[in-house]
């Protein structure tokens, strides 16, 4: 047996409690670290002599800095040759969207994935291709070194991507899915609730990845739920939704057989009709779920919502708690402090309160996942930090080698007074041209470190 399975798990419970996220807890924990440092200064200096023969002069004059009439900036470079993975629920969108970043940034790139019935036209130049194709064509892919990868897909194949770009220590962003819980309230405006519960869940026939995944409420919460749930359906798509214009299909065969096996769970309560030839599953709600029901041991990505009973907020919390990071946590609530509790108890990629998926529908915020729901984010300006390396750079006067000498063995006592004494004079201004870029709108951001000024 592993001997640290202990130790972590002691770790993740002191995590689950929420007690390192407290402010005051912070400043107390940093405070007590400074604490040691200033009391064990000489012992830790003593061990790094007896360890690795480390000078302490030298190991308190790292701390010092001569860099304060220097120009610090940071400039944001194309990453080089990066591969997006698209997948096939959305795949136009989730191609052109990283795109968008990837051309900001000024990459070269390379598309795979996608759906067999939309055309490729991205063949705009030689820094552009595409290929289409399924996991054969993608698994070719990966075998190949890229500058970075963004991959799009399930948390199983995300885990097969990640394994391929550590071969070449490629960076990546991962946009996984996950089962995305949705904490309904006791107060809470029922007919509104179910209009954005169904628009939700099946838009594109649920297959969305930040759709709700499951409902969590009282038992009493539920049978109240159903009726508004049902005349919702009824209203959107009408009283027989395959013939609605408005409601979409499930992608393949495999897709429409994995999503129909999950209709056991629980108690169908509304919809539950399949048509294997056009591939059709009814808006479906199914009530009374257990955990431990098949509908609950996997994302559905499809037009079915599962109800689980909890009797308080508190169950719930702890309910999303135990279980995978999702993509997005959802509440329903009149109670303003109960929605902001949900959020401050709860870790997920993204939060909505009296809403569904439309936190993503804005670019001042970042999109991705956290843990089993992804890895990095994307959307407007945050595609084009993502496709950027951000590259540290100082420019130095080859002049005062007088004052960079101090830094220089060999190290004194009378060195190390000076360093004590010296008052650094403020910094003239520098001429921007000193660090533009050769796009400066795009790939520099300019600060004198000291003074924190744009240049």
């Amino acid at each position: 047996m592993n001997p640290y399975v202990g130790l972590v798990s002691s770790l993740r419970a002191a995590w689950l409690t929420g007690k390192t996220r407290a402010a005051e807890h912070r400043v107390s924990q940093l405070e007590a670290l400074r604490r040691f440092l200033d009391e064990k200064k000489q012992p830790i200096l003593d061990a790094m002599a007896s360890d690795m023969r480390k000078v302490s002069r030298m190991g308190l004059s790292l701390k010092l800095s001569v860099t304060q009439l220097d120009t610090a900036f940071i400039r944001k470079e194309p990453y080089g040759v990066v591969l997006i993975i698209g997948p096939w629920n959305y795949p136009l969108n989730l191609i052109l969207v990283p795109l968008v970043g990837v051309i900001a940034a000024g990459e070269v790139k390379g598309a795979g994935g996608g759906s067999p019935h939309i055309p490729s036209p991205l063949r705009l130049q030689d820094c552009f291709a595409v290929v289409t194709g399924g996991p054969a064509e993608t698994t070719q892919l990966l075998e190949n070194k890229f500058d970075y990868i963004f991959f799009t897909g399930s948390p199983q194949v995300g885990k097969i991507v990640m394994a391929a770009a550590a071969k070449h220590l490629t960076p990546l962003t991962l946009e996984l899915g996950g089962k995305n819980p949705c904490y309904v309230a006791d107060e809470s405006d029922l007919q509104n609730v179910a209009n954005r519960l169904v628009w939700g869940r099946c838009f594109n026939a649920g297959q969305t990845c930040i759709a709700p995944d499951y409902v969590l409420c009282s038992a009493e919460m539920q049978e109240k739920l159903l009726p508004a749930l049902r005349h919702t359906i009824t209203q959107f798509f009408g009283p027989e939704p395959q013939e609605s214009p408005d409601f979409a299909r499930i992608i393949s065969d495999k897709q429409f057989q994995r999503i129909q096996a999950l209709l056991g769970s629980g108690r169908m309560a509304i919809g539950g009709q399949t048509d294997e030839r056009e591939r059709y599953i009814a808006p479906t709600v199914l009530a009374d779920v257990q955990p431990s029901d098949s509908a609950m041991q996997e994302e559905i990505f499809g037009p079915v919502l599962p109800i689980v009973t909890v009797p308080n907020v508190d169950e719930a919390i702890a309910f999303i708690n135990c279980r995978e990071r999702p993509l997005a946590v959802y509440v329903f609530a009149s109670d303003s402090k109960l929605v902001h509790r949900v959020l401050e108890q709860t870790s997920s990629g993204g939060f909505g309160a009296n809403d569904t998926m439309m936190q993503t529908t804005l670019i001042s915020l970042p999109f991705g996942g956290i843990g089993n729901s992804g890895l990095g984010s994307y959307h407007g300006k945050f595609s084009f930090d993502t496709f950027s390396h951000h590259r540290s750079c100082l420019l130095r006067s080859m002049g005062l080698e007088t004052v960079n000498a101090l830094r220089y063995p060999p190290y004194s006592e009378r060195k190390m007074g000076l360093w004590a004494k010296f008052k650094w004079p403020k910094p003239a201004p520098r001429a921007p041209s000193l660090c533009s870029s050769p796009w400066p709108q795009l790939s520099a951001s300019g600060a004198r470190h000291s003074r924190g000024k744009p240049l």
